[in-house]
Order: C-alpha cells, then sequence, then structure tokens
C-alpha cells in the first residue's frame, strides 16, 4: 500500500470533536502516515500539540490571517514563546498557518500584513520553514518571502497562476493540492497539477475543509436537507488517484514523490515519516 502524508488537515476542528481518534484510526487503513496539524490561533496551540503527540503525527504553530482581527498583539509573543518552549519537541515542523486572506471580506489588510510579516520574523529567527495560506494574495506573500529570507515550506491550498507558482518555488517552496484538483471544472488548478514539476506538489486535505467533488454538496442540495459530508485525512488517497490519473503516472511514483517533496519542504517531517 502507497504511503502519505496529509501536509494541512485541522484535526482539531470542533467538526472531528466526537470521534477524533476513528478519523485518524481510518486515516492510517488508508495508509496515511503523517498529518501535519497546523494551528489558526494562539487558543489552539495546546490542542494541535496534544493531538499530533496522541496520534504520533507533527504540527506547526501559528495565527492565521482570518483570525488577526480577534488576535491580540501580545499574540506575537506568545508565539515566539511557544516556538522557544517546544525547539526540542521533533513534532513541531513549522510556523502556520500563517499568511494573507483578500478574499473574505471585513479584513484589515494593514493588521493582517503586521501579522505576517512578524510571524515570517519569528519564523526565521527560530530557523522553521512555514506554511502559508494564500487566497488572492500571492504577489503580496512572494514580497514580503523575498525580504525575510525565510527556509521554505508549503503554499497551502495554491491556486495561483503558472508564473507565482514558479516565483514559490524559486524560494524553495512546495504547492499544496488537495479536493480542489478533483472537481473538472477547477481548470487552472488541474493545468497547474499536470504542468508543474512533480518535484513541486504535496498533497493535503484541508479536513474538514475543501470537501474532494464525491462529498460536495451543491447549495440547492444543502437547502434540500442534504448535509454536507465532512472532509477527513482518509479521503487523501483517493484525491491522490485523480493527481495520478491526471498526470498519467502511477499511484506509487506519486506517493513516493510527494512524501519526499513534503520532507523537504518540513525536514523535521523526514524522521517521523521513515523517509
Amino acid at each position: 500500500m502507497p504511503v502519505w502524508i496529509d501536509t494541512h488537515c485541522h484535526l482539531d476542528a470542533a467538526e472531528f470533536s466526537p470521534d477524533v481518534a476513528e478519523v485518524r484510526a481510518r486515516a492510517a487503513a488508508a495508509g496515511v502516515s503523517q498529518c501535519v496539524l497546523p494551528a489558526v490561533e494562539v487558543g489552539d496551540f495546546d490542542s494541535v500539540r496534544e493531538l499530533a503527540h496522541r496520534f504520533a503525527d507533527s504540527y506547526a504553530l501559528g495565527i492565521h490571517p482570518l483570525c488577526t482581527m480577534r488576535a491580540g498583539d501580545g499574540d506575537l509573543e506568545s508565539l515566539d514563546q511557544a516556538l522557544a518552549a517546544a525547539k526540542d519537541d521533533p513534532r513541531l515542523v513549522a510556523v502556520g498557518e500563517i499568511g494573507l486572506d483578500y478574499f473574505v471580506p471585513g479584513l484589515d489588510p494593514a493588521r493582517q500584513e503586521l501579522f505576517y510579516r512578524e510571524q515570517l520574523t519569528i519564523a526565521r529567527r527560530h530557523g522553521l520553514p512555514v506554511i502559508l495560506h494564500v487566497r488572492q494574495s500571492a504577489d503580496r506573500l512572494l514580497k514580503h518571502l523575498r525580504a525575510a529570507g525565510v527556509r521554505g515550506g508549503i503554499a497551502h491550498a495554491f491556486n495561483g497562476s503558472a508564473q507565482q507558482a514558479d516565483e514559490f518555488l524559486k524560494l524553495g517552496f512546495k504547492l499544496g493540492f488537495g479536493g480542489n484538483v478533483t472537481f473538472d471544472r477547477a481548470l487552472r488548478i488541474r493545468r497547474l497539477a499536470v504542468d508543474l514539476p512533480l518535484s513541486a506538489l504535496v498533497l493535503e486535505t484541508d479536513s474538514p475543509d475543501i470537501p474532494p467533488h464525491w462529498l460536495y454538496r451543491t447549495a440547492q442540495q444543502r437547502t434540500a436537507g442534504e448535509p454536507q459530508a465532512r472532509n477527513e485525512p482518509a479521503q487523501l488517497p483517493r484525491i491522490a488517484q485523480v493527481l495520478a490519473q491526471l498526470r498519467g503516472i502511477g499511484i506509487d511514483e506519486l506517493a513516493a514523490a510527494t512524501t519526499a517533496n513534503a520532507c523537504a519542504a518540513l525536514p523535521r517531517l523526514g524522521p517521523l515519516s521513515g523517509a
């Protein structure tokens, strides 16, 4: 059975609280050897750390751009202190999820940018890669990355242009692909997933979000009372099968390449995954 790394899933989300152990067991049975659990705010730090140790997974600490409006200025110092306290924890693999979101209305761009810049500085100080939230913000993210000099990482749920993808690759980043690639109408994402070098790709579910097409429910279906199925890490091999078919390669080749790529992007993953 191929072995997979889910480079981005939120097992600490409320949707998983009733049955998180069963969720992780299903993923393991499907061949998912590692899940990377990124925090989104200071209040999540303990839970992602505890879950990573409970399930022999890995975690990242950071403040998500969607959480910056409720974050206090002291949260950046709390992040710095938490990273210092965990410096010898082999399961801490990155600073994340951090970034910029120019899609969701009502966010303060200046405050987002402040938190992003400061977290890049913190990541560089601790020698850690970063896991980036990229939503209509790739060029601005790249500008600050060039200035910050961080040691690469992953651009999560990448949906930018081919030119932007190339710029992230030049800075040592890998690009995350997940449920979006399973939709026939996701033409740009599918084109990128096929045209980019195999060495650029990592796999993710973003569980419980970004469901693949077989779990997705339209607004009309939801209005009719059909609930949206919950995405979870056990879906990763089936998502990978779609990507392998799009690229015309074998599933074992894709598993080996994306595992190696994840470990290159997040070097502490290597010993944890056995790679």
